[in-house]
């Protein structure tokens, strides 16, 4: 079964609208990427500041392999401030989980 790495990421109000454009700027990075199976960020419609980054992997390894190289690369290409240092982060905290699917439906398709 596959496995779930969800980012929990501590987003001040002032900083949300930076924190997806950064995402949607990166549109692509991750798709391509060998065992890669589902993205997701979403958003908090009350009573919290936590965005959360959903990714779904076919194995441990393919997500490893992506977080060696390609996420390297994503999570550095967030462009480059007024001076050329790198901007600085949007979330203020940042706890990753990690879950095995065990279990799963989808609609039935009639």
């Amino acid at each position: 079964m596959s496995i779930v790495k969800i980012n929990v990421l501590t987003v001040p109000e002032e900083q949300r609208e930076t924190l997806e454009k950064r995402f949607a700027a990166r549109a692509g990075s991750v798709e391509n990427s060998d065992g890669f199976e589902w993205f997701e960020l979403l958003r908090p419609v009350e009573g919290t500041d936590t965005y959360l980054v959903y990714t779904r992997w076919r194995d441990e390894e393919s997500f490893q392999k992506w977080m060696s190289g390609m996420a390297q690369a994503a999570h550095g290409s967030g462009g480059e401030g007024e001076r050329g240092e790198r901007p600085r982060p949007a979330a203020s905290g940042a706890t990753l989980w990690s879950f095995e699917v065990i279990q799963q439906a989808a609609p039935k398709l009639d």
